[in-house]
């Protein structure tokens, strides 16, 4: 075991830009994941199937592909296309495709979307119709229902859910590596193991650095579902 290599100033310095990269993606994929979630499962919960069938098709096509799979069609695929290419300088959305680091986040935003939607989808169908008409008995109308009681009510049934959601993005990030330029905590292994052939300690450190965040994850959803979720909780006598 030769573990001083990682502990050495240019080895830390690789895995904290790793770390930072990792970080970056993740949170930027949650952000728009999210943000294009809401919209969606509005729609997908929708009655009239012109409404929910697009987003039907979205998620089942998404959460029915590996993720990988997904990176490739859009960095190796659509972003290589010779009409996206004569756009992507100045022409917005196109712009981002010349960014390896913004087709890697848009692959996981959709990802994560699709799971997302499907989660807040069940949770909305799964409020009781007891919370309903109590809001309709109060003179809220059909959209503060919504946004008061359906939404807010599903986004914290679906809490457990989504952590689990979101460390599994966590983890999907090391397949960022496998878009050039991105650079990750799974990149940072992989260099270290180029230039010292220390595959064992390079990937145990990326794994245990994984295990830390994913442990960090753990402890604020816990907080967060201890606080958003205390009422569901066993009331002692």
């Amino acid at each position: 075991m030769q573990f001083d290599v990682i502990f050495t100033p240019d080895s830390l310095r690789l895995f904290g830009a790793g770390l930072v990269g990792t970080l970056q993606i993740l949170i930027a994929c949650l952000l728009i994941g999210g943000a294009l979630a809401l919209p969606m499962t509005l729609m997908r919960v929708s009655q009239h199937w012109w409404v929910r069938g697009p987003v039907w098709l979205f998620t089942y096509v998404v959460r029915g592909t590996p993720l990988l799979i997904q990176v490739y069609i859009i960095y190796y695929g659509v972003a290589q296309l010779d009409w996206i290419q004569s756009r992507w300088d100045d022409s917005w959305p196109w712009t981002g495709f010349k960014d390896p680091f913004m087709c890697a986040v848009l692959a996981f935003s959709m990802n994560t979307c699709a799971y997302t939607v499907e989660m807040l989808a069940g949770g909305i169908r799964d409020i009781n119709a007891g919370e309903i008409e109590a809001a309709h008995a109060m003179g809220l109308s059909k959209w503060q229902t919504l946004a008061r009681i359906v939404l807010p009510s599903a986004m914290r049934r679906t809490l457990p859910a989504y952590s689990n959601e979101v460390i599994m993005m966590l983890h999907s990030t090391s397949l960022a590596s496998t878009v050039p330029a991105v650079f990750d905590i799974t990149g940072a292994a992989r260099s270290i193991y180029s230039d010292f052939y220390l595959p064992f300690e390079a990937f145990i450190t990326a794994g245990l650095i994984y295990l830390v965040l994913t442990f960090t994850l753990v402890g604020l959803f816990r907080l967060a579902e201890n606080h958003w979720l205390a009422y569901l909780k066993p009331r002692g006598r």
